[in-house]
């Protein structure tokens, strides 16, 4: 099968951002005195197209997968911990799913290639492309098919999804080092630079690491293009947020950005889709060495700078859940706080 990209305009809108300003500016404050509670606003009404934006039914999603190069030991978790966190998750004992059920928000576990049969339940889905990828030291991570099944797969779970807001989350032993090959080559950078402690590797196990992911990239030498390089080197819950990520994007929904992970799958979707970028809200700068390198590719610069900086390396979403306050609290701010007008306040002197 092929991928159809979804259409994801440019939603650049000069006119909108200058009424946002205003209003942002007629607040009872001194001006910019919100810091980037401000500029989160306004990116907020840009991404909905209104000056009164209001965030609904927020969807926490995670997307679990297993990954061959897993059993290079890239991993200080064996990988039948995938399967147990997402057990994890859909029991409620989960970080993410605690604060998940904290803010309120839906949790959806997805399985995108998990090498275990999971029992049904109301909030898992089962998008299995295959039980965990092929291991990329030997070859292809998945085919082009796979590759493209796994991106339908989140195009389609996004369409059947309630709400505006989409937060990222994952589960997959060996996935920091699929996202450490994405960002490698992608962005053109030494794979030491992109490489860290994952699940807590020492400094001995992350030399290792470097050293079979670096064999991983040789053996591949001409998957360049987005796609090729996704099928390489990407796990099926990778690829499955690509797709999300590109279907969020056009339905111009909010997509709040975990850690390194969630943003290799925007760093594939933004690669094919620049305009992706324009629905991004980065949660946090994670303490996972490459994210900020991975954050700089992606722009995430003054206007789109990462919203906590707390060294978080868990993944699970859980960055993008303990930012979520800062959006809702950006948008009741837009709509709801008064204007020196309205409340009858006297405006600063000229």
């Amino acid at each position: 099968m092929t991928f159809t990209l979804p259409n994801i305009p440019d939603i650049t809108d000069a006119a909108l951002a200058q009424r946002l300003q205003h209003k942002i500016d007629q607040k009872t404050k001194p001006l910019g005195s919100l810091g980037r509670l401000e500029i989160l606003a306004l990116q907020l009404g840009l991404i909905l197209g209104t000056e009164a934006p209001e965030l609904q039914a927020p969807q926490m999603v995670v997307f679990a997968g297993d990954h061959g190069l897993a059993a290079r030991g890239v991993s200080a978790y064996p990988s039948d911990v995938t399967w147990q966190m997402v057990e994890n998750f859909l029991a409620g004992g989960a970080c993410v799913s605690v604060l998940a059920r904290q803010h309120g928000m839906a949790l959806t576990v997805v399985d995108c290639g998990v090498r275990h049969d999971f029992a049904p339940r109301a909030s898992l889905l089962i998008r299995k492309v295959a039980p965990g990828t092929a291991d990329s030291a030997a070859g292809p991570a998945m085919t082009s098919e796979q590759c493209a099944q796994a991106l339908t797969n989140g195009v389609e779970l996004v369409k059947g999804l309630p709400g505006n807001a989409l937060l990222l989350g994952e589960m997959g032993i060996g996935n920091t080092s699929a996202a450490s090959l994405l960002l490698s080559r992608l962005a053109g950078l030494e794979i030491t630079d992109c490489t860290g402690a994952g699940t807590g590797l020492d400094d001995a196990a992350i030399a290792r690491k470097i050293t079979v992911l670096r064999e991983v990239l040789l053996k591949h030498p001409d998957a360049k293009a987005p796609l090729d390089v996704l099928a390489a080197f990407g796990g099926f819950e990778i690829a499955t947020m690509v797709g999300s990520v590109l279907q969020a994007a056009a339905e111009r929904r909010v997509i709040v950005v975990d850690g390194f992970i969630a943003s290799s799958a925007v760093l594939v979707a933004s690669k094919l889709a620049p305009q992706v970028l324009q629905r991004c809200v980065f949660a946090h700068r994670s303490g996972e060495r490459g994210h900020a390198l991975m954050l700089a590719q992606l722009g995430a610069s003054a206007t789109q700078q990462p919203l906590l900086d707390f060294g978080l390396r868990l993944g699970e979403g859980s960055g993008a859940a303990l930012a979520w306050p800062l959006l809702t609290s950006a948008c009741v701010m837009l709509r709801d706080m008064a204007s020196f007008e309205s409340a009858g306040v006297s405006e600063k002197s000229a």
